[in-house]
């Protein structure tokens, strides 16, 4: 059966061909590592940031919402602002040591 929503075709004028398939740009999330077989790389960046300092947590596999997910933790446990974009978990401050430490509690054994 065809899952033919409405709200996926907003964009599509109009086709004459009977058989054409409405195609839509959504991305597969991928499946998320176990916490044990996730190699995270976290590490200190200033550039391109208007001289504030940033832990940049690196390499997590796993969904969006996943990363939100510990993304959220860390921000609280440092008590500081961030965000997450393109793969990466960016906490405000320097708080290298602090994150390595929390990962590490929290079972992501592969980090450094």
């Amino acid at each position: 059966m065809k899952k033919n929503d409405w709200k996926d075709r907003l964009n599509i004028v109009y086709s004459t061909n009977p058989d054409f398939a409405y195609t839509t740009d959504k991305k597969e999330e991928n499946e998320t590592l176990p916490k044990q077989q996730q190699k995270l790389r976290v590490s200190i960046e200033k550039n391109h940031r208007g001289g504030k300092t940033v832990t940049v947590v690196k390499n997590f596999v796993g969904s969006e919402n996943d990363a939100k997910e510990l993304g959220r933790l860390l921000k609280t446990r440092c008590g500081v602002g961030g965000s997450v974009k393109d793969g990466e978990i960016l906490v405000q401050g320097e708080f290298k040591e602090k994150i390595i430490e929390l990962l590490k509690k929290e079972g992501y054994t592969q980090t450094k």
